[in-house]
């Protein structure tokens, strides 16, 4: 039923997208401020330990929830209990709109707009970039949203719910990116900042979660976009990204659909976002550079071939699904 379950979340999601400021994710930084608070006490161990509290123990209520309503209840609340944890953990819409109204600004002709657009989501500073900048950057920020809110929450969660763990895979996934991500800021706080223990454990475990959906988003991007183009450029363009991941995705992006992609990253300058409490999700070190990709230069045109590379890999994977539940149904 995963398949049922996917589809009516994307579409909840699509018709009314979870709020910015909602009790759940505010919920989820009061946890991970708590863990971290309570055990990172320095030592590698520890930072271990906080990590697992933090991201395998909301996995396994989740999990447990799936299995009580699953046994003692019946298949219905269980499969609604998958739909409402999904509309929590993914959806386009928790990032499109930043993404449309740059396109918007650029297509109307109106940079500086753009540029105030893109400083606002990813808190950097954007006032010097020239136009293929822009787009560029919306293109590799775009992209990689749209990885860990859609593509890697689905594969982790179809990977443990076929194993019966319900919807602990989605839960798994967004919560080994919130606390690489957030204990990362953290470490700038004033009072009680994470460790750099912590900070290691949660980037290596967050390593290993991301590596196999990274390479299916990049094998999804080259099945419905220019597929040798991008395996070419994913085999050898791949390692000129800063993170190993985020490089196969973008390097796969940049064949698909032909765009020249890479490059220096912009420097973060604004302080942390007061909606989210930490930086925006997809901004990269504000230290990374990378050599560019081969193909054209990023022009506005391109964003559309993006959103159509995006959607299209949707419809692959929902496809596959059905696919998938059609013959576990019939068998």
């Amino acid at each position: 039923m995963s398949f049922f379950a996917i589809l009516f979340a994307l579409l909840l999601e699509q018709v009314r997208p979870l709020a910015r400021h909602n009790p759940i994710h505010a919920a989820l930084r009061g946890w991970a401020r708590s863990v971290s608070r309570n055990f990172d006490a320095g030592k590698s161990h520890h930072g271990w330990v906080a990590w697992v509290l933090a991201v395998l123990g909301p996995a396994l209520v989740v999990a447990g929830v799936y299995w009580l309503l699953t046994w003692a209840v019946g298949w219905p609340l269980a499969v609604l209990w998958n739909v409402v944890i999904l509309y929590v953990t993914l959806g386009f819409r928790q990032f499109s709109h930043h993404f449309t109204d740059i396109r918007d600004a650029l297509e109307a002709g109106d940079e500086a707009r753009a540029r105030e657009l893109l400083a606002h989501w990813q808190q950097v500073d954007a006032s010097e970039l020239p136009r293929s900048e822009i787009v560029r950057h919306v293109i590799e920020y775009s992209v990689l949203a749209a990885h860990r809110h859609v593509y890697g929450v689905l594969g982790w969660f179809a990977v443990l719910a076929a194993l019966g763990f319900g919807p602990a895979g989605a839960v798994l996934y967004r919560m080994g990116e919130f606390v690489a991500r957030y204990w990362k800021y953290r470490s700038k706080a004033q009072s009680q900042p994470a460790s750099a223990a912590l900070q290691g454990a949660a980037t290596r475990a967050w390593g290993v979660i991301d590596w196999l959906p990274a390479r299916i988003t990049a094998l999804g991007f080259a099945v419905v976009g220019s597929f040798e183009e991008a395996i070419d450029c994913w085999r050898h363009h791949a390692q000129r990204f800063p993170e190993d991941n985020d490089g196969v995705i973008l390097a796969a992006t940049s064949g698909a659909v032909g765009v020249r992609l890479g490059g220096e990253a912009l420097k973060t300058v604004f302080s942390p976002n007061s909606s989210q409490g930490f930086q925006s999700p997809g901004a990269p070190d504000p230290a990374a550079t990378a050599e560019t990709t081969p193909g054209r230069e990023p022009e506005v045109g391109h964003l559309r071939s993006i959103v159509g590379l995006v959607w299209r890999s949707v419809v692959l994977w929902m496809v596959l699904l059905a696919l998938l539940t059609m013959a576990r149904l019939l068998g």
